[in-house]
């Protein structure tokens, strides 16, 4: 049957049985309304006839034989029940014997008992017809309930198979929509009814049958694609592998089978995180895997095929947007360990050959040093004034050529990672001082005055002396070079905690807030400065206060002035 014939049907049915229902009501009232206007307008008003003449009839004065009159021929004119005709005669002929013979008792009896006759006649016919009434109204609440029990079977029989009959074809419709939404074509729907519900099965079969068919045509297609793009990774000189949404790997090339020391078979299809509880390698890419924002380079030793190979390691988010949504969802990481051993080794290959030919400068640069002091010895004989003037110049440079060689060896011990500490209980007064020894005279050519402040007396703190020393002196030429001329430069120091933490502000030009990050980089100058210096000054200091276990950062305002602020331990 047709949805629409089943709504049609339904709604009809309900119509009908509403209207039945009135119909009943409406006819029984009639009924009783019937009933009851017959009893108000013949017997009623016969007993009140016959009441009102039995009264004028035996009024003790004068007997009111007008009004008797009156209400008799009302009484003749409203016998409705069978023999009440020939009482109203008789009473007739009784009222006129009485009236027109002396008003005898006789009569007077006789008239009374016609009277009451009546009356009585006219209460039988009463309570008879409340009775009809009665078994009327009982009949009607018989129909009525029988017919509202049927409305109600039907309304409710209704009520419960129409909303499934329409709502569960349109649930497993929807279920099956969601199925194919999902790729999964071999979903069909069975609806056996005759219906629009029967024709929309069919047209959705032969659609998930054109969809499944069109999936099994490309799916060759897609293996082709599938078998390129393994290739391509495999041919890949990186070790690649791909994890999926859970942390599952769903590839790795050839590269990536070597550096791990697991097969193919040992690694696809497994969870990373169960890998990674026997391999060490898998650990430690994972780990750098959560700490990832949106890439990672780290460089990371790994020894494959017995020679050990530096990689820096990538980390690809892969986002989707699925079909039918705004929002990207995320549905694997691609882990890239790119080979950087070449590089690497020519890094080597460059410190090594800083170091060295840093330290063939040192000689050289000492014996040009030791040559201007003899030269500048009056025993050697006196320098007329260009002569002096020339030593200045050579003096100058060959101490500018000594600090670039001495921060050069300081880099490559950077590098090297080889920094030589000596780390003991060190007081904070006598890195200040040397600091502010070094620097004073470069100060005073600037009118600049160095404020010192330190909080606690005889403060100590557990670092390499010598390199502390250093990294002052360096934070304080710098402070110089980019202060004003005239001004202060604080020099603080002070207890945090277990921390001792050493301050020098200027208030000077500051650093634009773009490169605030890049200050600490290796050769970095900020653009527009011109001043001397090899840019490694702050990446030296950086080093060597992260060695001592401490910590270093600027806080800058441009055209107001700097803050640099080094952290380390507190004495023990």
């Amino acid at each position: 049957m047709r949805i629409k014939t089943k709504l049609t049907l339904g709604v009809g049915l309900l119509f009908i049985l509403i209207v039945l229902l009135g119909l009943v009501g409406a006819i029984y009232i009639h009924f009783l309304k019937n009933d009851t206007e017959n009893i108000l307008l013949d017997n009623y008003n016969s007993v009140i006839y016959s009441k009102q003449m039995l009264q004028d009839i035996e009024s003790q004065a004068t007997p009111d034989f007008a009004h008797f009159e009156e209400e008799l021929k009302l009484q003749e004119l409203n016998a409705t029940e069978e023999g009440e005709q020939k009482i109203n005669k008789q009473l007739r002929e009784h009222f006129q014997e009485y009236r027109n013979n002396g008003q005898s008792i006789a009569n007077l009896s006789k008239i009374r008992n016609s009277l009451l006759e009546l009356m009585s006649m006219n209460m039988q016919a009463i309570e008879q017809k409340s009775q009809f009434a009665q078994d009327t109204a009982n009949r009607a609440t018989v129909w009525i309930a029988v017919t509202g029990t049927a409305c109600f079977i039907i309304a409710f029989t209704l009520l419960v198979n129409l909303p499934s009959n329409i709502s569960n074809p349109i649930s497993e419709l929807t279920h099956s929509i969601q199925k194919i939404a999902a790729t999964k074509y071999d979903e069909r729907v069975h609806f056996e009814d005759h219906n629009e519900f029967g024709d929309l099965a069919k047209s959705f079969n032969t659609m998930a049958e054109k969809l499944e068919e069109y999936n099994s045509s490309n799916l060759a297609q897609l293996m082709r694609q599938k078998k390129r793009i393994e290739a391509l990774i495999n041919n890949m000189q990186d070790p690649v592998i791909g994890l999926d949404e859970n942390w599952k790997v769903i590839f790795a090339n050839e590269e990536a089978c070597k550096v791990t020391g697991l097969s193919e078979l040992q690694m696809i299809g497994f969870s990373s995180r169960d890998l990674a509880l026997e391999n060490d390698l898998i650990r430690l890419l994972l780990r750098n895997l959560e700490r990832s924002g949106d890439q990672t380079a780290e460089t990371l030793k790994i020894m494959a095929n017995g020679k050990e190979g530096y990689y820096s390691q990538e980390v690809i988010h892969i986002e989707v947007i699925p079909t039918g949504e705004w929002l990207k969802e995320l549905v694997g990481h691609v882990l890239i360990l790119r080979n950087i051993t070449e590089y690497k080794e020519l890094d080597f290959a460059k410190t090594r050959f800083i170091a060295t030919v840093s330290h063939e400068f040192k000689t050289p640069i000492a014996s040009m040093k030791l040559s201007l002091q003899l030269l500048e010895n009056e025993r050697i004989g006196m320098l007329n004034k260009e002569q002096q003037n020339l030593v200045t110049g050579i003096q100058d440079d060959a101490n500018r050529l000594l600090k670039i060689t001495a921060e050069l060896l300081n880099m490559t011990q950077v590098e090297s990672g080889n920094i030589q500490l000596n780390i003991h209980n060190t007081a904070v007064d006598k890195i200040v001082d040397y600091a502010i020894m070094a620097n004073q005279a470069q100060a005073d050519l600037k009118g600049i005055k160095l404020v010192k402040t330190i909080e606690i007396a005889n403060l100590l703190v557990l670092a390499d002396a010598e390199k502390t020393a250093w990294v002052m002196t360096n934070l304080l030429t710098n402070a110089i070079n980019y202060s004003h001329e005239q001004s202060d430069i604080q020099i603080q120091v002070y207890l945090q905690g277990d921390a001792v933490v050493f301050s020098v502000k200027d208030f000077g030009i500051g650093i634009p807030p773009e490169y605030l990050s890049k200050v600490f980089d290796r050769y970095f100058r900020v653009p527009g400065t011109h001043r001397e210096g090899t840019g490694l000054g702050l990446a030296i200091s950086k080093e060597f206060i992260e060695a001592q276990g401490g910590s270093i950062a600027v806080h800058s305002e441009y055209g107001v002035g700097s803050e640099f602020v080094v952290v380390l331990i507190g004495a023990v």
